[in-house]
């Protein structure tokens, strides 16, 4: 179905869910890159957890009927945040967006292609303003498929997996809704997962997104405790099992 289609019908193509929390600083510069890209029938998802600031005059300031805000009215942690948007979401196809970063021209398209024939796509990033990226490594079309790889890699953490980055399908949104409860950080990690194991994953070497970084981050920039790691590394391995059952069973 081309835009034009897409647009008489109503259907809603691409939904993008985004989290926001305290982003007064960054949060119009993002939406801006993002509806710049959508159809006229998608939408754009915003939960905001309970901002102190002005977050939501700003996200209501663009008086754009594509925009669904969602208020918490108590602070609920980004990752049940994701959650409660994209479970919100009614489009075909489902974007990840964080509220600091810029989309880079193309994107949407770019990445709804390549969901023509996978479940989740996971693209690499640039740095806004074209520093560093800290060590992070890039992602590998060619390792698209060394699903075992993928999920060693993601366990141990080395694959650079940011959900930022990261569209699903409809289907697969269904593996990957509800996300266990006791997912508390990286929800990108369960997403990868969930498209590794059910062997559906689809890496782009091209960036998608110019990632801002700053003191304010989720995710973390510097070395973590020993105990954080082990906590993180016990989560991770519960959510390899919940994954491995989650794809089992829609095979059923």
């Amino acid at each position: 179905m081309n835009n034009s289609q897409s647009e008489a019908q109503g259907v809603i193509r691409a939904s993008v869910c985004m989290a926001s929390y305290r982003g007064a600083l960054y949060i119009q510069e993002q939406i801006e890159s993002v509806l710049v890209q959508l159809d006229p029938a998608d939408e754009l998802i915003v939960v905001d957890d309970a901002s102190g600031d002005n977050t939501v005059e700003i996200v209501k300031g663009f008086l754009d009927p594509r925009i669904h805000l969602i208020e918490v009215a108590q602070n609920q942690g980004y990752v049940r945040s994701f959650e409660q948007a994209v479970l919100a979401s009614r489009g075909k196809f489902i974007f990840l967006a964080d509220q600091d970063d810029l989309w880079l021209p193309g994107r949407l398209e770019l990445m709804l292609e390549t969901l023509q024939t996978s479940g989740v796509v996971a693209s690499n990033f640039d740095v806004l303003g074209g520093g560093p990226r800290d060590g992070v490594p890039e992602l590998r079309a060619a390792d698209s498929t060394h699903y075992l790889r993928n999920v060693l890699g993601t366990v141990i953490g080395y694959r650079p997996y940011y959900g930022c980055g990261m569209a699903m399908t409809r289907e697969q949104a269904q593996i990957f809704t509800p996300i266990p409860g006791y997912i508390v950080e990286s929800h990108d990690l369960w997403l990868a997962l969930c498209g590794n194991v059910g062997k559906t994953m689809q890496h782009l070497e091209e960036p998608t997104l110019l990632r801002r970084l700053h003191e304010e981050n989720v995710t973390p920039r510097g070395w973590r405790s020993i105990g954080t790691i082990l906590r993180a590394r016990i989560m991770i391995l519960r959510a390899l099992a919940e994954a491995i059952r989650r794809n089992r069973a829609t095979r059923i």
